[in-house]
């Protein structure tokens, strides 16, 4: 690959940037396109972000080489992404041919717990079944289209069950409000591949897939590299970097949130960067802790919906036991608590006291707010990037899972440089 000039650059190295670089790499042409992933963090993956414990480096498992320096065993927990499913066709895609595939491990089957007026209860206390009896027809016959997450659910499963359960479970995945969110973009239908476990991670986390993909050759990562602005050349474009640097390429493709591409995009595809703008963010503040066993009153647990409390959601790391230790991750909504009373907070749903936590860490992760009215949005920007050398992808397309990431930037690669192989069998 070319160090100067990479025929295609990619910013952002999140899984939807370092997936578009694969399919880049992998089938532009012939040959494939050299290409160059421009990530402004210090790491790859964006928000497949799984975070060891240096601290607790051979600690837990007893697998960590004992060196205190976060060794590739120290013991983790998934600070954004938690699970991968047999339905991310393009996903399973690209980890069968980066060889990772048969490294997915399979997640012990737990159940969620709410979280309400300061107590844990289980699901069933909070669904009421006759009016989920009489409700039920309207979501079969109901159209997503158009309607917002409380138009479609709240009809299809009644008002008090909506209020009381599936409105705080919605708010849960998303970790952000759902009344506005777009139906049609919570959940899609995608067909699942037998061969392949349901729901599954991997050994170390779900950042072995981000580190795979950017091994793939033909692409580049350069971590570190924050992009302050980009340039029309000719029928290329030139990108420069907070370092001073810049680059020249024929095919760029940008895969950063939407506030970030409305400012890049501002000179060179003015009318996109006016519908990116209009598309907002959600901040949220992760809080990850680590504890022994010993310290938890909680049975082992897939996590918490937050129907009243201070957290939107949390997401335990049960499902792959280790002898010792258990790990959590609780999403709390940007700057609405520091760390001592996040802490806090946790550990009062985990029956623990703060002063057992062994580890913890902060995490700020942001996600697209989509709302009612988004497929529209998607439309007119995609109109408005006909016929462009230009890509945008991202997890404010289709949705916020990670296969709605791949797809997108599958179909940005389709559009411009032709069509992909059919993925395998049921993906």
């Amino acid at each position: 690959m070319s160090e100067q000039s990479p025929t295609h650059i990619v910013i952002g190295g999140g899984i939807s940037g370092l997936s578009a670089a694969h399919f880049a790499a992998r089938h532009a042409g012939a040959r494939g396109q050299d290409t160059l992933v421009l990530e402004a963090d210090a790491r790859p993956g964006g928000c497949m972000h799984t975070h060891s414990f240096a601290e607790l480096d051979g600690y837990g498992d007893g697998r960590g080489d004992g060196r205190g320096d976060g060794g590739r065993d120290a013991y983790w927990v998934e600070a954004g992404s938690h699970s991968c499913f047999n339905s991310y066709g393009n996903l399973l895609g690209i980890m069968e041919e980066r060889g990772i595939l048969d490294r997915a491990t399979p997640k012990a089957k737990l159940s969620y717990r709410l979280w309400q007026g300061g107590e844990r209860k289980g699901i069933v206390s909070a669904l009421h079944p006759l009016e989920l009896l009489g409700s039920l027809p309207k979501l079969f016959i109901g159209n997503k289209a158009g309607a917002s997450v409380r138009e479609y659910y709240g009809g299809g499963l009644g008002a008090k069950n909506y209020r009381d359960l599936f409105g705080p479970a919605f708010r849960s995945v998303i970790c952000q409000p759902a009344d506005d969110f777009p139906a049609e973009a919570l959940f899609r239908r995608k067909r699942r591949r037998k061969d392949v476990l349901r729901s599954f991670t991997m050994p170390r986390g779900l950042s072995e897939i981000p580190a795979a993909i950017a091994a793939t050759p033909g692409v580049r990562l350069a971590t570190a590299s924050p992009v302050t602005g980009i340039e029309r050349a000719g029928a290329g474009f030139t990108v420069s970097c907070t370092d001073g640097s810049k680059r020249g390429c024929d095919w760029l493709t940008l895969a950063v949130p939407p506030d970030v591409a409305a400012q890049l995009l501002g000179d060179v595809a003015p009318d996109a960067a006016v519908i990116a703008g209009r598309i907002g963010m959600a901040e949220i503040d992760t809080q990850l802790l680590v504890l022994e066993k010993a310290s938890v009153g909680v049975d082992a647990l897939a996590g918490f919906i937050s129907v009243d409390g201070a957290f939107l959601s949390a997401v335990s790391r049960d499902f792959l036991d280790d002898p010792k230790l258990r790990g959590f991750a609780f999403h709390f909504p940007g700057d609405l608590l520091d760390e001592d009373a996040r802490i806090d907070t946790a550990c009062r749903a985990l029956d623990a006291t703060p002063a057992k936590v062994l580890a913890a860490a902060s995490v700020r992760n942001r996600l697209p707010a989509l709302r009612k009215g988004h497929a529209e949005q998607v439309a007119a920007l995609d109109r408005a990037l006909a016929g462009d050398r230009l890509g945008l992808t991202g997890n404010w397309f289709l949705g916020v899972s990670i296969e709605d990431c791949v797809t997108r930037s599958r179909s940005e690669h389709e559009r411009r440089f032709g069509r992909l192989p059919v993925p395998a069998a049921g993906g």
